[in-house]
């Protein structure tokens, strides 16, 4: 399962098992070091790289659009002349769009914990402090008929989300690295290749794509962050979108001794709602011990108008241990988003997780959350979120003070978001 500091990790669950064959990769871990080294240094260029090319590209269609018109173009222009066509988006150019993601908070825990960590959180784990959480730049080519998708950057965010995998230490700066391919002689057939997030969940690992700040106990301790291996989506008729992956397993790209994961989703798209559902089975530790980690996960999502939006999110895993045991966890997560004009928004998230058998979070507990986010938009492309959110566990399990433990944890949180890109 996920970790953060301080918390349980079951080793065996990061294991592999038996199971299919189709995408096994089999490499010595000293071309996986040097790799690694590769990887990193080539991750590093590309940011850079990539950022320098995107500000001089930008610089030169301000520089286009502001610049001192000639006489000819100053001259009274005939009545009937067309409009001139609006120049292009300095955040698209040579068939790609580039996007760039900062985002970071200070948060006050009202337990005080000496350790300077919120329990049970995943990307707002630092308590009492300002801290930066992520600087990020995606690059996207759309499938026409080969495209792919890159997202690298740094920060705790992208320690946290590979916490557990054994891939080559300089594969921890790519959120998402895949290949696209959709020829139109597939009619809407789309498979991708590489590291892509998953399926399963009502929120991402990017901010700016969920309601509130702080990610939901269900995102952060029920389901993967991510896959590496093939995905597949088709649409059927005019509402329905299916799909189905062959990967390495939860959060690895890198697996040598597992088997491998299967998933299957689905999603119905009506016309104020959408109904998605997930599942991923397969054996998830060393192939000499028996047993699947199965997940089950759904999210409806309602739109009634412009300015209200809803969702409910259900879980349900099941993990065989090594011996007679097995390990279980449900959960469910509601919210509500209410925008207040055409800058702000308030949202409400309520949910209850039960870690039955302590398997997630290493105590055998039922802990539930509300939080309620205030959002204002400064600007197209600086967005603030202040939150307050309550965790309440049936067991002493979050710290507070010195050496005690208390069974709630209230919290107040100021995030800051910027996203520059391309209008979406």
């Amino acid at each position: 399962m996920r970790t953060q500091a301080g918390l349980h990790i079951d080793p065996g669950a990061l294991e592999a098992g038996p199971g299919e064959r189709g995408l096994e990769i089999v490499v010595p871990y000293t071309e996986w070091a040097l790799a690694g080294a590769v990887l990193q240094g080539a991750a590093v260029l590309a940011a850079g790289a990539a950022i320098l090319v995107a500000t001089c590209l930008m610089v030169g269609t301000a520089a286009a659009q502001t610049g001192t018109p000639s006489d000819t173009q100053t001259a009274t222009a005939p009545a009937a002349a067309p409009a001139a066509p609006a120049p292009p988006s300095a955040y698209h150019q040579v068939g790609m769009d580039f996007s760039f993601l900062f985002d970071g908070y200070v948060d006050a825990n009202f337990n005080n914990p000496s350790s300077g960590w919120n329990s049970l959180r995943n990307f707002d784990m630092r308590s009492d402090t300002l801290h930066f959480n992520m600087g990020k730049i995606t690059i996207d080519r759309a499938p026409g008929p080969v495209g792919f998708h890159l997202d690298v950057g740094f920060g705790e965010i992208f320690s946290v989300i590979h916490a557990a995998d054994q891939a080559a230490k300089g594969l921890k700066y790519i959120e998402q690295a895949y290949v696209d391919f959709k020829p139109k002689s597939w009619k809407g057939v789309e498979v991708d290749v590489g590291e892509f997030v998953s399926a399963a969940g009502a929120e991402v690992i990017d901010v700016n794509q969920n309601w509130n700040y702080s990610r939901s106990l269900l995102f952060a301790w029920a389901v993967p962050y991510y896959h590496f291996g093939i995905r597949t989506s088709f649409p059927v008729g005019a509402h329905f979108t299916g799909g189905v992956q062959l990967v390495n397993g939860w959060n690895n790209v890198y697996a040598s001794n597992q088997g491998k994961l299967i998933g299957l989703n689905g999603a119905y798209a009506w016309k104020k709602a959408t109904w998605t559902n997930v599942w991923y089975g397969g054996p998830e530790r060393d192939k000499n011990s028996p047993g699947w980690r199965n997940l089950f996960d759904s999210v409806v999502q309602v739109n009634p108008n412009d300015n209200l939006s809803l969702y409910l999110n259900f879980d349900y895993g099941r993990n065989k241990n090594v011996g007679p045991d097995t390990a279980q966890w449900t959960g469910i997560a509601g919210a509500a988003r209410r925008a207040v004009g055409k800058k702000g928004a308030i949202t409400g998230r309520v949910e209850l997780f039960d870690d039955v058998n302590g398997f997630s979070t290493g105590l055998a507990q039922t802990v539930k959350e509300f939080t309620l986010t205030g959002e204002y938009k400064f600007s197209g492309w600086l967005l603030s979120r202040l939150e307050f959110r309550d965790d309440w566990s049936s067991q002493p399990f979050f710290e507070k003070g010195q050496g005690n433990t208390s069974k709630n944890q209230p919290t107040v949180l100021l995030g800051m978001v910027a996203y520059f890109g391309p209008k979406k």
